[in-house]
Order: C-alpha cells, then structure tokens, then sequence
C-alpha cells in the first residue's frame, strides 16, 4: 500500500508536468497528436518514442474528460446518439495511442515502457473509474437504457446500450460513495499487481539458461537445432558452447528429443519453477493479493465470486456450467492419459530403463512411442514446414475460402526489423485492413503466441475504418542459409492465430467496443487449425526447404494418423490448467494460504496423474494474472472448440472450401461477433445448438 501511495504522488506531479507542457513544441511533434502521414494511417513506429506516450496518455485523457463533460452538460434529453454514441467515441485518442502502447509492451518492451507503464496504471485506473463512477453520467445512461424498449434500435444498438449500462453497473456505478472510494482502491491496486506478475515472468523466462560445453549432451538432438543453441551461445558471448532456454522454441524440442535424463529434468524444473524461487522474482504473493482483492470486487458489486462476476458477460453465464463441462472432459481424458504413460513405461524398460515414467520423460517417451506406432518423426516433418511456405499456406486457406487477397509491403514502418506487413484485400479488390506478423523471440517480447491490434475496426462518419491486425509468436530464428522452419504445434500456432486475425479483419460492426464474449472469440481461431495439416491444405504449402519438393504422400497420411496421439496428455494438461483457474475464482471468501498446496489440492480433487503438471502453475498463469481477459475464462478454449469441432462438420459435409458455408460462417461469425447473443449467431450459422459428440471424436476420447 505505500508504494502505491508513493507512485500515486509521483505519477500526479508527471501528470501536471505533461499538461503544463502540452503545448510545448515536443508535445507538438508528438506523433499521436496529429493525424498519422502515413500509408493506410498506419502507427510511424520510426517516429514515436518513449517519451511521446505519456504526454500522449494526457492528451487523451483530458480530450476524454472533456467529452464526458459535454455529455453531462447537454441539457437535451439524453438519447441514444448522444449519450451512448458520445461515450463510445469519446476516447478515440486515449484508444489510439494505448493500442501502440500496450502493444509494444508485450512484443517489443524495454526499460522506458516498463517504468512508464507502472507509472500509468493507477492513472489510468483512476481515469477509467472516474468515468464509470460519474453519478451524473450514470444517470443519463440509465435514462436512455429505461426508455430501449421504445427506442427504434438495431440490435447492434441494442447491444451497445446493453453493454453500456453494464458496464457502469459492473463499473461500481451503483455502489454508495463510501464503498466507491474502496473500489476505486482495488482496481488501482489489481493494475500494479499485473504489472508486476508480467515483468516478473518476463526476468523468469530471461534469465534462465541452460549452458551446454560437452558435446556428447547434445545427444539426440536435431543439427538445426544444436545449430540454433549453438547461435545463442555465440550471441551471448559463449561461442563454442550451446544455450538452451525455457522460451517454447528452446524449451519443446529440448524436451521431445535431449537423450540426457538428467539435463531434461533440469531443463523440466527450471520451466515449472517460474515464479517460485522465494526471491526477488517470486509471484506466490502477487497471486494471493489478485484473487483476494478480485474476491473484494465481486462482493462490493454483489457477486460471490470473481467467476461470477465474469462469467456473466460470457457464454457460459455461470460457474456451474464451466464446471460441468470440465468434469465431463476429464476422466475421459485421464483414461487415455493412463495409457498413454503406460505404452512410454513400456517403451522405457524396452530400452533397459528401470525408472518410472517423470514429468520430465513425458515429452521425450511420447515421441519415442510415435515414432514406434507411427514411424513418425518431428525432425523428418520440419523440413517440409518453412515459416513462409506456412504463411502462405494459411494465405492460401483463406483465398480459397473467402476470396480474399494477401501483398506485401514494404512502405509502412515497423516496430522491428523482423515484422512483415500485409494489405488484404476483397476478391473484388476492395481493401480489408492490414496484417502484421512478429514471428521470433526475444528479450524484449513476452513468451506465447496471440493476435492483437494496433486499430480496431469500426464505422466513422458512416465509412467503415480499417482494422490493423498484428500477429505475435515464439518461433525459432532462421540459422545462417537453414530458414525457420516450424514444429507441428508451431504450425497449428499460427493458424490459431491467423484465425483471431480473420475475425478482426472481417469484423463489420459500428462500434469498436462490440467485443466477442471470450468463450466464443476462440471459435474464429480453433476452425483454423481444422485446415493447418488437411491433406489438401498440404499439398499445397508443405515443399521441403532445400528441394522444393512436396511432402510425400506418405507422410502426409502419417501426419493424419498420428491426428489423436497424445490427446490423454494434451487434454488433461490443458483441462487441469482450466480447474486451477477456476478453483481460484471461485473463492467466496478471502485467504490466506499456501499457494502451492492450494494447486496440489486443486490437482488431486481432479486426480491428476503425477507424471503431467497443469499447463500453467499457479506462479506463470499469465493468461489468468495478467489481467481480467482469461481470468475464470482459459476455460475457454475448451468450450470454443465444442463450437468448433461442430462446425467444422458443416465444412467437412460440404466441402473444406465451399464457399456457401464459409459465406455463412464469415457474416455469422467473423463480422458480426459481439453484435448479439453469441448463441444465437452460431445457431445463425449451424443452424441448431452444438453437439460435444465431434469434440470428442477429435480427441479420442470417446
């Protein structure tokens, strides 16, 4: 608490200093505070600097602050266009400049964006809850929500009124002002706190190397990826040595392949350990304090939990019904799991081992087992999944689809050397918006994979504005002549991605704000995946890196084989990952306890087998203590991919490129998501509620 009143006092004099000299000639120059010059009104990353953000922030935040103002100082009844369309465009600055902002620090950070964001967040937070705590302007939009049903509104208007008025619901709105000044405390204090668990896994992830110096260790591994560790020793000043790190590019294929049990179990601990080393980059605290305080929230608003107060906006609605899918998932799961293990403990003593299966022989014995059944190797397929043959083949997919265009360019400016820019583009030539693509790690970009964008798409002055999609991954470098070449999950990865990219580029809705409810936004990026390894998808972009040659056929039907192998293991990791999200959230009440027993309490309720961990322990759990996004919500993945294994039928009945289904899918789905009941646009497009039955035939696990 008194560090937050620290930086509260610190970031109020910046505060007065940037508006002091907002009419500076540096404010002036500040990029932001102008119309972009630019192609396509595209960010001028070679222009903006650090210290253009705040000054930047401030602008935006006082541009805001006036907006409201003429919104409660309009003595015309308050009605829809000036009330709730005022509010959703009444921050278009603070939107512009946040979306460089935030996304630069997840993809390209350093120190100048680290310390300027701890100083804005309880800015920021402060700002936010003084618009939805404004009693006056509260009334103005219940005045407008009381009279909807006589209002002559589109259902898109409909649903911005409706989330509009939640929003200052949920926003604490209704609290007594004694209670609001506690609300507007914890949400300041929940935005330092995601900071600081972000940061620290980011210095986790940093700092641990596995320094390699005896060339018999490297037994096992792939030339290209002893050449790959072999470039980060070098860069690091180790030349002759090799590196290996806990970023998933290093980390996998160390695990799938390292001969040496001992290396892999150091390697195992160092990536499970996250977060959980008792020192200056611990998150055990930082995770208590969110839940407690997100317990704290939900009470003040009148909810028993933080899932509850979550969960309402989402398909789900409640609790109870993420619980029971889950539960129906997981013993099916279990049961192949089981004997998955038990076909690697075989395969073990079969090569003179008398150990018992670990978490850190799981990767490595789940290969040797699909090389056994399969004659399928991860090595014998990358050299047929090139980066750009793989970017094109998901071009591909979606020209074949959607008609739809993809040209490089080379006039837009970039956050860093290593990102491409794309125009799409109708069939007819009308533009789309563009798409950026971050394909490698590095120091500066935080672990994982996701979509994101640097504008959002919406209509002004009746004219649709274009979306700038961004694409973030983890993929391994290119080494001297040899190009990146992808794993099977990395390939899946950037369709994933490539889908969530698809439905902000396709979006056709009025108002920005209009987001699709988290467990029916995964939908658009899980159908993706359906096509990264279909035969015919193959057949087209899989051209071996050196000869150009096709991928065999007979390898092609290895790949679809092997399509079920390891689901026990995929399935149980990700679905004890969604109970420990939800076992946390669903607190009714503040603790106080040992974050660690609490997880292995969580496990064993569920009867996790010893030798598979939760996808996310506690400590590293960015997806769920980063921020609210995918806190009581990793659930849904799980849930998207009911949505998607079922539409997926209609493609595969149809056709994997029929254009009727995918014209459906795209209005339904894509453009419209968020406009409307989430349900009620699948069944749009299905044409009846989905059935779990196709999930669980992917899977196995029926």
């Amino acid at each position: 608490m008194k560090q937050t009143i620290i930086i509260l006092s610190l970031t109020g004099l910046f505060l007065a200093s940037c508006m002091q000299s907002n009419n500076s000639k540096e404010t002036m120059e500040n990029p932001f505070l102008s119309e972009y010059n630019t192609p396509f009104q595209t960010p001028p990353f070679d222009k903006i600097k650090s210290e253009h953000y705040m000054p930047a922030f401030v602008a935006g935040m006082k541009q805001q602050k006036e907006n409201i103002d003429k919104i409660i100082n309009n003595t015309e009844e308050a009605s829809f266009e000036n009330t709730i369309e005022a509010i959703e465009t009444s921050g278009e600055l603070l939107d512009k400049v946040g979306s460089v902002f935030y996304n630069l620090k997840g993809a390209n950070t350093n120190e100048e964006i680290k310390t300027i964001s701890v100083e804005l967040a309880p800015i920021m937070s402060s700002h936010s809850d003084d618009i939805k705590l404004n009693e006056k302007l509260f009334e103005k939009v219940n005045a407008v929500y009381k009279q909807k049903e006589t209002l002559n509104l589109t259902s898109e208007q409909m649903t911005l009124l409706d989330n509009t008025f939640k929003s200052f619901v949920r926003g604490g709105a209704n609290l007594k002002e004694d209670v609001k000044a506690r609300f507007r405390e914890i949400n300041k204090e929940l935005s330092l706190l995601y900071l600081k668990f972000g940061d620290n896994l980011l210095a986790e992830n940093n700092r641990f190397q596995l320094l390699i110096d005896d060339e018999k260790d490297l037994s096992g591994l792939s030339e290209n990826f002893i050449q790959t560790a072999a470039l980060a020793a070098k860069n690091k000043g180790l030349e002759g040595k090799w590196v290996f790190t806990i970023q998933n590019s290093s980390f996998l294929p160390f695990m799938e392949t390292a001969d040496n049990r001992s290396l892999r179990e150091k390697m195992y601990n160092a990536y499970i350990m996250k977060g959980d080393n008792n020192d200056s980059l611990d998150n055990k605290e930082l995770v208590l304090d969110i839940v407690n305080l997100r317990i704290e929230r939900a009470h003040l608003l009148g909810y028993n939990s933080h899932a509850d107060f979550i969960l309402e906006k989402n398909m789900a609605k409640e609790p109870k019904n993420v619980y029971a899918l889950l539960e129906k998932l997981m013993p099916a799961a279990l049961k192949v799991a089981k004997k998955e293990v038990a076909d690697m403990q075989k395969m073990a003593i079969a090569n003179g081992e008398n150990f018992k299966i670990e978490p850190w022989d799981y990767a490595y014995y789940a290969a040797k087992v699909k090389q056994e059944k399969y004659a399928l190797n991860e090595n014998e397929i990358r050299p047929y999944l090139q980066l750009e043959n793989a970017r094109e083949g998901m071009f591909w997919v979606a020209n074949q689809l959607y008609g739809i265009s993809f040209t490089k360019l080379s006039n837009v400016a970039t956050y860093h050397p290593e990102v491409d820019v794309f125009e799409v583009k109708e069939e007819n030539g009308d533009p789309i918006g563009l798409l950026y693509l971050d394909y490698h790690p590095r120091e500066s970009k935080r672990s994982g994979a996701w979509c994101t964008s640097f504008r959002s798409e919406k209509y002004k002055d009746g004219k649709r504005v274009a979306p700038l999609a961004s694409i973030v991954c983890n993929f391994s470098a290119p080494i001297g002549d040899t190009p990146a070449l992808l794993t099977v999950d990395e390939t899946e990865t950037i369709f994933h991605e490539f889908g969530h990219a698809l439905d902000g580029l396709f979006a056709n809705k009025h108002y920005a704000s209009l987001s699709t409810p988290r467990d029916f936004v995964e939908l658009p990026s899980q159908i993706m995946e359906n096509w990264a390894f279909a035969p015919e998808v193959l057949n087209h972009y899989a051209k071996h890196y050196k000869t150009g040659e096709a991928m065999p056929q007979e390898l092609i039907n290895k790949i679809e084989k092997a399509g079920k192998f390891n689901q026990g293991f995929a399935t149980s990791e990700y679905l004890a990952a969604s109970f420990l999200d939800m076992d946390w959230h669903t607190l009714t009440e503040k603790v106080d306890v040992d974050v660690n027993k609490f997880e292995e309490k969580s496990m064993k309720k569920i009867n996790l087998i010893n030798e598979i961990a939760p996808r996310y322990r506690s400590t590293y759990f960015q997806h769920i203590f980063t921020g609210n996004s995918y806190s009581s919500g990793y659930y849904s993945y799980i849930w998207a991919e009911v949505l998607d294994a079922d539409a997926f039928e209609a493609f595969k009945e149809a056709g994997l490129f029929d254009k009727t289904i995918a014209a459906a899918f795209r209005t339904n789905v894509l453009e419209l998501g968020g406009t409307e009941d989430a349900m009620e646009l699948y069944k749009k497009f299905r044409g009846a509620e989905p059935k779990i039955e196709p999930l669980l035939e992917r899977r196995g696990l029926n």
